[in-house]
């Protein structure tokens, strides 16, 4: 058996001697007490047995056995109890003694046993401590590990986001720089319609979904033949086709991509009317959301006011009279007032 530190408290000098001699010759460091409240005194969470005699001046062993529990050590306490005191074993027990022994000792191997068994009792509070510790420590330290792991990933996802997205800009921006009429569109319609977003108040989250939108609003023209674009004079019908498709051909490049799903409706939808009239789906009024209808007015809006090779640009007065005339029918009306206002306010400010 393991050799173990055990406190006794007797008043008793005779009984406690005794045991003291007992357990000494079993192997075990013993400090003796000669009270309940030199026990006190004495008591470290490095002992692994307590014994207690029950009837001490002062503190007796059931005071003593409460203030040893509010220590909550886990250290077993066996009780010393005279002849004829059962019914103090068993207040011993329900107060949360491990066990008791009956004085005088006279059975050395029950004595023994009791003792072993106290001990046996104290590893394992000890052991089951100790693994929840260390469970613990695991537990804390995996979950810092996870959480940062989920940083690295949140960044790796942002960045790769980012990246995407500065990709296909790019890819737009060069396929606007090959001409002249289109060149820095997609620029000035994510100005109007981010200028529009903070007019309307919109969300952080909304406006983010806006502005990625108006990045990538017209990258299906990446598979529409240039030419068709650049050509003088109106389109012809088969070309006009073609054109038309570029929104469900950029709807289609965006698909693959997880963190642009809000994005591929506005894309796919920016050439809708509010009348059900526009295009690829002929959808309208409230099956358009309001991120869709904001970029319909800001890219129409650049449409007219920008020279292209198949028409003259509109002066400023101009478009906003085209503005209201087609609201209801082809904008959100509630959208162009903002922008209209927006546009009254920045001529306001540049004329000071």
């Amino acid at each position: 058996m393991a050799q173990a530190k055990i406190l006794i408290a007797d008043d008793d000098t005779l009984v406690r001697e005794a045991v003291n001699k007992i357990l000494s010759m079993f192997g075990h460091t013993v400090v003796p007490c000669a009270s309940g409240e030199e026990a006190m005194e004495a008591l470290s969470a490095d002992f692994d047995l307590i014994i207690l005699d029950i009837n001490m001046p002062g503190m007796d062993g059931f005071e003593t056995l409460k203030l040893i529990n509010d220590r909550n050590y886990g250290i077993p306490v066996i009780f010393l109890t005279g002849a004829g005191s059962m019914e103090y074993a068993v207040k011993a027990i329900n107060l949360g003694a491990y066990d008791f022994i009956p004085k005088p000792i006279e059975d050395l191997d029950i004595f023994n046993i009791k003792i072993k068994r106290a001990i046996e009792k104290r590893m394992y509070v000890l052991q089951e401590r100790t693994y929840k510790e260390n469970l613990e420590v695991e537990v804390r330290n995996k979950t810092k590990e996870l959480a940062e792991k989920n940083r690295l990933l949140e960044e790796y996802n942002e960045n790769l986001e980012v990246s995407t997205l500065n990709t296909m800009l790019t890819l737009q921006t060069a396929l606007e720089e090959k001409d002249m009429y289109t060149a820095g569109h997609t620029t000035r319609v994510t100005l109007h319609a981010m200028s529009i977003g903070h007019a309307l108040r919109l969300g952080e989250e909304e406006l983010t979904v806006l502005e990625r939108a108006c990045k990538v609003h017209d990258i299906g023209k990446l598979v529409v033949d240039v030419n068709y674009i650049r050509k003088p004079g109106p389109l012809s019908d088969e070309e006009w086709l073609l054109m038309k498709k570029h929104p469900e051909i950029g709807a289609n490049i965006i698909k693959p991509l997880a963190f642009m799903q809000d994005e591929l409706f506005i894309v796919r939808h920016h050439h809708e009317r509010m009348d059900g009239k526009g295009y690829p789906d002929g959808l309208g009024g409230d099956e358009l959301n309001l991120l869709t209808k904001i970029i319909t007015v800001a890219d129409s809006y650049d449409a007219m006011t920008s020279k292209r090779s198949y028409k003259q640009n509109l002066e400023l007065k101009e478009a906003i009279v085209e503005l209201h005339r087609c609201a209801g029918s082809q904008f959100d009306p509630e959208v162009v007032r903002v922008f209209v206002e927006v546009l009254e306010s920045q001529t306001t400010m540049g004329a000071h």
